[in-house]
């Protein structure tokens, strides 16, 4: 009883305290009482009721909201309806209140009016703001009454310098008009903010009338982004043209020469700088931009030469290029060498180098290995690997090595060079992957997936070792992202061959080496499956091998509509598979969108999907994932940020990949299996099924072993266990904070 009374007296003498502090400010400042009235002193005079009437105007938008003009906000959601009937009636209301109270005693009957017109305009103009949003929540209308009010107050009390330098936001330029009558401030409030974000303030200089601000911004936007100088300056917009050609920037300048006396504008924008600086001609530049292996050859060197230029315009450009070589030996996989690898005859091994690398996603083994060989070729005995990539600036060097260890010509490569040069490489492939913000985990995953490839007991030893020491510098120098990366990939080296080490337990993750069948079951008791394919010739092709494996009417039935079909299984456990008509282009992708559409109109949860079709085609794929897709089919899958953007759809996800485009001599008996352990309701292990699998193809001939040894099932697949596990333990450690 003694504690309670203590505790109500307390609380008695803490309001009280509290009391006395608001009636201490009231007297430290009486106007706290006009800013918060919410009676008017005197009636609201006749030539300002206009201006009152066009703010209860606005008002009245959003009073009927509900249908009914009853100065409250009824809305489904209580909570927002009631929000919006204190935010935007009631608070106006107190606002405009405000605006008639404030004592003007110095001025005269005509600037005193004028002065209540001007902060009931900035009112009105807040409202209509307001009204006008296109994705207003709650939250974000009560920041901008707030700011309104607090603007009309340093107005008022000639604190508006004071104000902007508390309020130097993007909110703030939002409601710029707040500012109105306040030229310097609204100067100063735009320079803060290009200093800060260029880029999104660029996309503001329209509606800017200050030129010293707007070529401030412009100098800085050329830096990191030409191409956006070059797309303003090329549009019809007359407004954005005037403001680009204001700026005296040698580089903006160029741009604008290059528009208009290129004869391919957009191709001549990797050499800027060289244009710039008077080192090649818009002549010249066109004269090589019209011949593709010149031109591809010269973006090499500048790739080269300004790999360190933040702007990058020519990666873009150099890796479209890369990748039309790569196509273009795909789908001569057929034909003999001398016409396969015509394309890059010319090509020097650091052009070899960077075709190999833009083009990963999509290079078929063969046409990696014929560009491999050419680029040793042309490396003679006079270059070495090392120097080659020294040359390079070592540029995505940890990228190539993975590429290497896939393809299986790492060692190869590393016999170039001496073997204390291949140590240091090795060394430097390993180490220092916790540089860079703590989601930059390329380098790490290309680790991974390298050792996953490399079969050399040597070199996967000195891997290991690699992994230990650095993670025991990072334990020296207590860099967490460090210990992090170095620990996973030692749990994962040290599980890659051996089931018992239990890898997933270890990285607080589910089931490794087997996917639970009860995790394959949706919502309604079923395993759901969705294939997606395209309409081009492999992929109508890809379609008819598909359907063989439901051509037996007493395990499956078949419904086809125009633009699906759907297969469920008559016996053993239920299954539903789904797959889009191979339609000839661009009708497989109305097709797909109409089966996606089927599919979440009827809340059919997908545990299985699969993308049949080129890596060009994926994106469209990948987008259809979600957490409740438990294995995932999409062939060449290997790059990082393929695997992080699968990752973040379809978290739980076991990933089968290939080193290259999905074939369907091995993509059906994967299927098989697969489809033969659902069906009697069992787990699939990838264990099993690799093992009987590689079995069948050892009876095949080589060509389509190679195909089978391409694909890289989930328990191998280090990349996607990498990422994996590193979110796991870092979520891990937040949670335990």
């Amino acid at each position: 009883m003694r504690l309670i009374l203590c505790f109500f007296l307390l609380l008695n003498s803490a309001l009280l305290f509290a009391n006395n502090k608001k009636d201490t400010l009231v007297k430290e400042n009486p106007l706290l009482k006009i800013y918060n009235s919410t009676n008017l002193k005197k009636p609201i005079p006749f030539n300002r009721q206009l201006f009152h009437d066009r703010i209860d105007k606005e008002q009245d938008r959003v009073d009927l909201l509900d249908g009914e003009d009853d100065e409250k906000v009824s809305l489904a959601n209580e909570k927002m309806g009631d929000s919006l009937t204190i935010c935007i009636l009631q608070q106006v209301d107190q606002m405009q209140t405000m605006i008639e109270n404030l004592p003007f005693e110095q001025l005269t009957p005509q600037e005193d009016n004028q002065i209540r017109i001007k902060y009931l305009t900035v009112l009105w103009n807040a409202m209509r703001r307001i009204n006008n949003y296109t994705d207003a929540t709650v939250a974000k209308i009560y920041q901008d009454v707030d700011l309104t009010k607090k603007a009309l107050i340093a107005r008022y009390e000639n604190k508006i310098p004071e104000f902007v330098k508390v309020h130097t936001d993007f909110n703030l330029y939002n409601q710029i008009d707040l500012l109105d009558g306040f030229n310097e401030e609204k100067r100063y409030l735009v320079k803060v903010l290009a200093d800060q974000d260029p880029m999104r303030m660029y996309r503001h200089i329209g509606e800017l009338n200050d030129d010293v601000i707007t070529n401030q911004i412009i100098e800085k936007v050329v830096v990191v982004a030409p191409n956006e100088i070059f797309n303003y300056y090329s549009s019809s917009n007359t407004v954005l043209k005037s403001k680009i050609l204001k700026s005296p920037n040698i580089f903006v300048k160029t741009i604008v020469r290059i528009v208009n006396e290129s004869k391919t504008p957009l191709k001549a924008m990797p050499f800027l700088s060289d244009i710039a600086a008077h080192k090649i001609t818009i002549d010249k530049v066109d004269e090589i931009t019209s011949n593709p292996d010149l031109y591809f050859k010269n973006l090499v060197q500048i790739k080269i030469t300004q790999q360190k230029d933040t702007s990058d315009t020519y990666t873009t450009e150099l890796s479209y290029r890369a990748l039309a070589y790569v196509r273009s030996m795909n789908e001569l996989h057929e034909a003999k060498d001398a016409e396969r690898f015509k394309c890059i005859e010319i090509m020097s091994p650091q052009d070899l180098y960077f075709i190999m690398l833009y083009g990963q996603d999509e290079i078929y083994t063969s046409s990696f290995i014929g560009t491999f060989k050419r680029m040793l070729a042309r490396m003679d005995t006079t270059v070495s690997g090392d120097s080659l990539l020294a040359s390079l600036h070592y540029q995505y060097f940890r990228t190539f090595i993975r590429m290497c260890a896939g393809y299986n010509t790492l060692n190869e490569f590393l016999a170039t060079m001496q073997e204390s040069k291949s140590i240091t490489l090795l060394t430097d492939f390993v180490s220092n992957l916790e540089a860079g913000k703590a989601d930059d985990l390329e380098g790490a995953v290309n680790v991974a997936d390298a050792f996953g490839s490399i079969s050399d007991s040597t070199l996967s030893k000195f891997l290991r070792n690699q992994v230990k020491e650095n993670y025991e510098r990072c334990y020296t120098i207590r860099n967490k992202k460090g210990l992090y990366i170095y620990a996973i990939l030692a749990a994962l080296f040290d599980g890659l061959n051996n089931p018992k080490a239990n890898i997933g337990k270890l990285l607080g993750l589910p089931p490794v080496y087997f996917m639970p069948y009860a995790d394959m079951v949706n919502d309604s008791g079923k395993v759901v499956e969705h294939f997606f394919f395209y309409g081009d010739e492999d992929g109508k092709a890809s379609y008819a091998s598909f359907l063989n494996n439901f051509k037996d009417a007493a395990k499956w039935q078949i419904q086809t509509n125009k633009y699906w079909v759907q297969i469920n299984s008559k016996t053993g456990k239920p299954i539903e598979i789904y797959a889009n008509l191979p339609l000839s282009e661009p009708e497989d992708e109305t097709a797909q969108k109409a089966l996606v559409a089927y599919l979440k109109e009827n809340s059919i949860a997908v545990t299985m999907l699969v993308h049949r079709g080129h890596s060009y085609h994926l994106p469209t794929t990948i987008e259809q994932l979600n957490n409740k897709t438990k294995i995932v089919m999409l062939g060449s899958c290997g790059g990082y940020h393929n695997l992080a953007t699968v990752l973040k759809m379809s978290p739980d996800a076991h990933l089968i990949s290939t080193k290259q485009t999905g074939s369907k001599d091995v993509n059906e008996p994967i299927l098989k299996e697969i489809n033969d352990r659902l069906l009697s309701g069992e787990d699939v292990s990838w264990v099993t099924i690799w093992n009987e699998l590689k079995s069948q193809f050892e009876t095949r001939s080589t060509a389509e072993q190679d195909k089978f040894n391409d694909y890289v099932p989930p328990h191998r697949n280090l990349g996607s266990l990498f990422i994996k596990g590193y979110k796991s333990i870092v979520a891990r450690k937040t949670n335990k904070k």
